[in-house]
Protein backbone atom coordinates (compact mmCIF):
# COMPACT_ATOMS: atom_id res chain seq x y z
CA UNK A 1 0.00 0.00 0.00
CA UNK A 2 1.49 3.61 -0.74
CA UNK A 3 0.40 6.84 -1.32
CA UNK A 4 1.49 8.97 -3.29
CA UNK A 5 1.32 12.89 -3.80
CA UNK A 6 1.71 15.20 -6.73
CA UNK A 7 1.16 18.56 -8.37
CA UNK A 8 3.43 20.72 -6.05
CA UNK A 9 6.00 23.45 -7.17
CA UNK A 10 6.68 26.96 -7.12
CA UNK A 11 4.09 29.48 -7.57
CA UNK A 12 3.67 33.32 -7.12
CA UNK A 13 1.23 34.50 -4.22
CA UNK A 14 -2.50 34.67 -5.57
CA UNK A 15 -2.57 32.18 -8.20
CA UNK A 16 -3.87 28.38 -7.92
CA UNK A 17 -2.53 25.10 -7.45
CA UNK A 18 -3.91 21.28 -7.29
CA UNK A 19 -2.40 18.51 -5.39
CA UNK A 20 -2.84 15.17 -5.68
CA UNK A 21 -2.91 12.05 -4.28
CA UNK A 22 -3.77 8.55 -4.93
CA UNK A 23 -3.91 5.38 -2.95
CA UNK A 24 -2.80 2.18 -4.47
CA UNK A 25 -2.44 -1.73 -3.31
CA UNK A 26 -4.11 -3.98 -1.77
CA UNK A 27 -6.89 -1.64 -0.27
CA UNK A 28 -10.36 -3.00 1.08
CA UNK A 29 -11.64 0.95 2.04
CA UNK A 30 -10.43 4.01 2.31
CA UNK A 31 -12.33 5.51 5.30
CA UNK A 32 -10.84 9.70 5.47
CA UNK A 33 -8.06 11.10 3.79
CA UNK A 34 -5.61 14.35 5.00
CA UNK A 35 -4.01 16.91 3.70
CA UNK A 36 -1.00 18.11 6.33
CA UNK A 37 1.43 20.45 6.19
CA UNK A 38 4.43 21.08 7.12
CA UNK A 39 6.42 24.72 6.63
CA UNK A 40 9.73 25.88 7.49
CA UNK A 41 10.69 25.70 11.07
CA UNK A 42 7.34 24.80 11.81
CA UNK A 43 4.93 21.75 13.33
CA UNK A 44 3.01 19.62 10.81
CA UNK A 45 -0.62 21.05 10.78
CA UNK A 46 -3.77 19.63 9.16
CA UNK A 47 -4.67 21.56 6.41
CA UNK A 48 -7.93 19.76 5.54
CA UNK A 49 -9.87 16.24 5.71
CA UNK A 50 -12.48 14.33 3.84
CA UNK A 51 -14.67 11.45 5.20
CA UNK A 52 -15.90 8.58 2.48
CA UNK A 53 -18.85 10.20 2.81
CA UNK A 54 -17.85 13.63 1.87
CA UNK A 55 -18.05 15.57 5.01
CA UNK A 56 -15.07 17.92 4.95
CA UNK A 57 -12.79 19.70 7.33
CA UNK A 58 -10.12 23.08 7.17
CA UNK A 59 -7.74 24.54 8.99
CA UNK A 60 -9.40 28.11 9.79
CA UNK A 61 -5.88 29.37 7.91
CA UNK A 62 -7.42 27.75 4.35
CA UNK A 63 -11.32 27.91 5.06
CA UNK A 64 -12.54 29.69 1.83
CA UNK A 65 -9.38 29.53 -0.32
CA UNK A 66 -8.86 25.68 -0.17
CA UNK A 67 -11.01 22.53 -1.09
CA UNK A 68 -10.73 19.14 -0.87
CA UNK A 69 -12.59 16.26 -2.67
CA UNK A 70 -12.23 12.63 -3.60
CA UNK A 71 -12.42 10.79 -6.19
CA UNK A 72 -13.53 7.35 -4.64
CA UNK A 73 -13.40 5.36 -8.19
CA UNK A 74 -10.08 6.25 -8.35
CA UNK A 75 -8.54 6.45 -5.15
CA UNK A 76 -7.80 9.49 -4.87
CA UNK A 77 -7.87 13.09 -3.32
CA UNK A 78 -7.27 15.77 -4.10
CA UNK A 79 -6.48 19.40 -2.02
CA UNK A 80 -7.26 22.65 -4.96
CA UNK A 81 -5.34 25.49 -3.53
CA UNK A 82 -6.87 29.33 -4.10
CA UNK A 83 -5.15 32.60 -3.20
CA UNK A 84 -2.02 30.97 -2.24
CA UNK A 85 0.11 32.99 0.32
CA UNK A 86 3.82 32.62 0.99
CA UNK A 87 2.53 31.34 4.53
CA UNK A 88 1.37 28.16 2.60
CA UNK A 89 4.39 27.11 1.50
CA UNK A 90 5.52 23.78 3.00
CA UNK A 91 5.59 20.07 2.11
CA UNK A 92 1.93 18.90 1.98
CA UNK A 93 1.48 15.61 2.94
CA UNK A 94 -1.06 13.17 2.29
CA UNK A 95 -2.36 10.66 4.92
CA UNK A 96 -5.45 7.82 4.77
CA UNK A 97 -6.98 5.64 6.83
CA UNK A 98 -7.54 2.86 4.79
CA UNK A 99 -8.62 -0.91 5.37
CA UNK A 100 -6.07 -3.02 3.73
CA UNK A 101 -4.09 -5.97 3.66
CA UNK A 102 -1.08 -7.47 4.70
CA UNK A 103 -0.50 -4.70 7.96
CA UNK A 104 -2.32 -6.69 10.37
CA UNK A 105 -5.90 -7.39 11.71
CA UNK A 106 -6.07 -3.95 13.20
CA UNK A 107 -5.40 -2.63 9.31
CA UNK A 108 -7.61 -5.55 7.99
CA UNK A 109 -10.98 -4.89 9.95
CA UNK A 110 -10.75 -1.26 11.39
CA UNK A 111 -7.81 0.56 9.19
CA UNK A 112 -4.89 2.39 9.83
CA UNK A 113 -2.69 5.48 8.37
CA UNK A 114 -0.64 5.46 6.03
CA UNK A 115 1.47 8.35 4.44
CA UNK A 116 2.45 9.45 1.68
CA UNK A 117 6.26 11.41 1.19
CA UNK A 118 5.55 14.69 0.39
CA UNK A 119 4.90 17.45 -2.38
CA UNK A 120 6.70 21.01 -1.86
CA UNK A 121 4.67 23.78 -2.65
CA UNK A 122 6.77 27.21 -2.31
CA UNK A 123 4.93 30.57 -2.36
CA UNK A 124 6.72 33.64 -3.91
CA UNK A 125 5.45 36.79 -3.11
Amino acid sequence: VQLVESGGGVVQAGVSLRLSCTASGSIFKINYMTWYRQGPGKQRELVANITDGGRTNYADSVKGRFTISRDNAKNTVYLEMNSLKPEDTAVYYCSANMRADGWGDRARYYGIDFWGNGTLVTVSS
